[in-house]
């Protein structure tokens, strides 16, 4: 027995004693029935839940979908920002899709053994307070495997098991000669349930894991008071040790938890998550219900898929039930570990798993949590299917066998499993609102008031928010799946949160001059499987991140005349008021407009830019449109996108609402105005359809302190930004360029260069004007 396991025959040698405990009746036991009162629709709490549970339960859930900043002691090293950034598809408490994918790395040595490396295994994204901007691979690195995250419903009902249910099912020597060798993996003596090698026994450590490999967040462990209150009920060998040492059940509920305080190296204390927030976050996940499987009654392709599935051997690991102290849980897993071939291993040792060995996936709402296996790979069931090997190569061999209507009929079976009614291609369900007028996200008002027009911006929503998969052409490498991946906060269309930022890169030479690598300057995150990460050259040396920003009342900034901007353009500081706007005249001619240096003439550019920038899309040859890739080099067809695709999406983008302001606060306007911000900040400019009130001048200012280094875009210098809009500032946060302001006072003093005596100006306001202007700016 491997190291790893050495405290679990310790903790067996009980479990004789428990034996005696049901020897005393002697009376057989009634067949166990299928759990009731388990289901809901995914994202809801079980309908057993006490109302403290239910108030537990919605604590949790406003921790997990909290957005942690780094002066809460987000990072230094983080992958995201809140919990339930992994877990959005379909609802909060699911799996990811794939722009929230992740990597694991680790060191195989010479002898097998294998060292987890990065932190705490994982590899991160972002550093802050200090950390490398772009994180790189540790040395030595010789496995970096690629994950997806697993949806969370129904882990309350999974902790319940009991160790017994589990290894009911395992057959580690393959005894009965049937090719199918499940074995347990342990955590510290216990067995394994959770992850996607079942390398953790309980909610508690697998959640106080990626708070601190993910977000940066450290926890203490729960108490053991808090423990005993959690509200999974005990395990069935549990309560008989409870019956003989209360003591030593409770060590039991939650043992495999990490024991230990967590730290990292911030100026945030630790720990940065009080224990009283942990526990309603563990809380809320043991909560969440299961999905409820449809009532096969006369679905007859259902019913002959149900019986292909048995057929063929799909339950000999999906195992349809497992028993719990409620009873029967259907969940279609038997919890163990299989090899599942040289096509699907990963080389990632996690307890006693080899890097081939993948715990059974539940199956439970299976159809609603797309993309599937380990490391997304597959965009349909099907292709997960056809991926299976090792131990489940009989399986998919049949399964190839039989005739498309039988495949199908097995399709529909998985797909009655229940979250088929919450299937969405993005994250907007299918009965989506519309924003009403005047609300965050809301079309402009003749588009609300046309039934063709709202038709057209409802299409463009619908594929701004669809997730793009493999076979449509994404990647190879990318920053997100879908548009919306970055522009969501707080509404589809709105800007994004730190963990999205894209990261820009180059080297700034002896002399100071900007090199852009051969193949830009955006850095991705991630990439399909069987991809690369993408790294940096060493010799690579600035790295810039860049918040996405809001698309709200694009399409009004758009109709402003190119004259109406250049009016304000004063390169050589003419009037003496040490502002230098410089409009950004494109190699073209054009005038650019859109982005953090106005980088982008049009919104139509903006669409084909990002599509192949941030997605790995190709656009078609447009005339008179020159941003985006035309191929690729990808199996996929170029180009990977029509023309239609891209007018609906522009469509769109240009029908957002300009946010309203919260409040008119006229005093706070004039504050604004009498220390200078209005001298970048200009409040409106004439728009084709009246003023457009965005407070800015579009225009290029250098406000970074002497000394910053940065990119060149075009003909925009290092320290260049365009003026941001300020309208729906409070809707953005965080604020800068590159998301370092959590606060809109953070970001008036970042201001340098030529904003440097408004901003002097500002520190010399008196508390009361001070308030006024702050209070105007969050109300924009």
């Amino acid at each position: 027995m491997p190291a790893a396991m050495s405290s679990a025959p310790l903790r067996h040698a009980l479990l004789p004693s428990l034996a005696l405990i049901g020897l005393a009746a002697c009376q057989p036991d009634p067949e166990p029935e299928l759990a009731e009162d388990i289901y809901g629709p995914m994202g809801t709490i079980l309908p057993t839940a006490t109302a403290e549970q239910q108030a537990t339960f919605e604590r949790g859930q406003q921790i997990a979908t909290r957005r942690f900043a780094p002066d809460e002691g987000l990072g230094p090293l983080v992958n995201v920002s809140f919990c339930t950034s992994c877990h959005e598809r379909p609802v909060f408490g699911g799996s990811g899709p794939r722009y929230r994918d992740f990597f694991l790395t680790g060191t195989e040595l010479d002898d097998g053994s294998f060292l987890a490396t990065g932190h705490g295994g994982v590899v991160t994204s972002f550093g802050f307070n200090g950390a490398p901007t772009r994180p790189g691979l540790d040395e030595g690195v010789n496995v970096i495997a690629h994950r997806n995250a697993i949806p969370f419903f129904g882990t309350g009902l999974i902790a319940e098991l009991s160790e017994s249910s589990i290894l009911a099912n395992a057959d580690e020597d393959d005894a009965d000669g049937d090719g199918i060798s499940g074995r347990p993996n342990w955590d510290r003596g216990f067995v394994g349930r959770f992850g996607r090698k079942s390398q953790t026994v309980s909610i508690e450590g697998f959640i106080r894991g990626p708070l601190n490999n993910h977000l940066g967040i450290t926890t203490d462990p729960l108490t053991e008071a808090q423990k005993a209150a959690l509200p999974v009920p005990s395990s069935a060998a549990d309560s008989a040790l409870r019956a003989i040492d209360p003591e030593a059940a409770l060590a039991f509920r939650q043992a495999a938890a990490p024991d230990e305080p967590l730290f990292d190296d911030d100026d945030t204390p630790d720990p940065e998550m009080p224990s009283e927030d942990l526990f309603d976050l563990v809380s809320f996940a043991m909560l969440l219900a299961a999905p409820e499987p449809e009532d096969l009654g006369d679905n007859e392709l259902g019913l002959r898929g149900q019986a292909n599935f048995a057929e063929i051997g799909c339950d000999d690991c999906h195992a349809p039930t497992l028993e719990g102290p409620r009873g029967l849980v259907p969940l279609y897993s038997d919890l163990l570990l299989h090899d599942m071939g040289e096509a699907m291993a990963d080389g990632m040792q996690q307890g006693v798993a080899t890097g081939a060995e993948f715990r059974t996936q539940p199956l439970w709402g299976i159809v609603a949590v797309a993309p599937y296996l380990h490391d997304g790979r597959a965009d349909t069931l099907d292709e997960a299917i056809l991926w299976h090997g090792g131990e489940a190569q009989r399986s998919r061999d049949a399964y190839e066998a039989l005739p498309q209507s039988e495949r199908d009929a097995l399709l529909e079976f998985l797909a009655s499993l229940g979250g088929r009614e919450q299937f969405s291609e993005g994250l907007l369900p299918a009965d989506a609102v519309i924003p009403p007028t005047g609300t965050p996200g809301c079309p402009e008002p003749e588009i609300h008031a046309n039934e063709a027009m709202l038709a057209q911006w409802q299409a463009g929503r619908a594929l701004f928010d669809r997730d793009a998969d493999i076979v449509d052409g994404l990647g190879p490498t990318f920053n997100g799946d879908s548009c919306r991946a970055c522009h969501f906060d707080p509404v589809i269309g709105g800007a994004g949160p730190i963990d999205l930022n894209v990261m820009r890169h180059g080297t700034i030479d002896m002399e100071g001059e900007f090199i852009a690598p051969d193949y830009g300057t955006i850095l991705h995150r991630l990439a399909i499987p069987g991809a690369e990460r993408p790294e940096h050259d060493p010799s690579q040396n600035v790295f810039e991140t860049r918040q996405t920003p809001s698309l709200l009342g694009l399409g009004r900034v758009e109709g402003i005349a190119d004259d109406d901007i250049l009016a304000n353009a004063d390169p050589d500081d003419l009037d003496g008021d040490g502002i230098r706007g410089v409009a950004h005249l494109l190699p073209d001619g054009r005038l650019g407009r859109f982005g953090w240096k106005a980088q982008v003439p049009s919104l139509r550019e903006f669409a084909r830019d990002a599509l192949s920038a941030e997605m790995g899309l190709t656009v078609p040859e447009e005339d008179s449109f020159s941003y985006g890739l035309l191929s690729d080099g990808d199996d996929i067809p170029d180009p990977e996108v029509d023309t239609a695709y891209i007018n609906s999406l522009t469509t769109f983008m240009a029908g957002l609402a300009a946010p309203e302001p919260a409040a008119e606060l006229p005093e706070g306007l004039a504050v604004f105005e009498s220390v200078g911000c209005d001298g970048c900040h200009v409040v409106e400019l004439p728009g084709v359809s009246g003023p457009v009130r965005a407070y800015s001048d579009f225009l290029l200012h250098v406000v970074a302190p002497e000394g910053a280094v940065g990119i060149v875009d075009f003909a925009a210098e290092q320290l260049m930004f365009r003026t941001a809009p300020l309208w729906g500032l409070r809707l953005s946060a965080p604020y800068m360029h590159d998301g370092s302001a959590d606060t809109v006072e953070a970001a008036i003093l970042a201001h340098d260069g030529e904003a440097q005596a408004v901003r002097v100006a500002f520190e010399g306001l008196s508390d009361d004007d001070r308030v006024l202007l702050l209070s105007f700016l969050e109300s924009l």
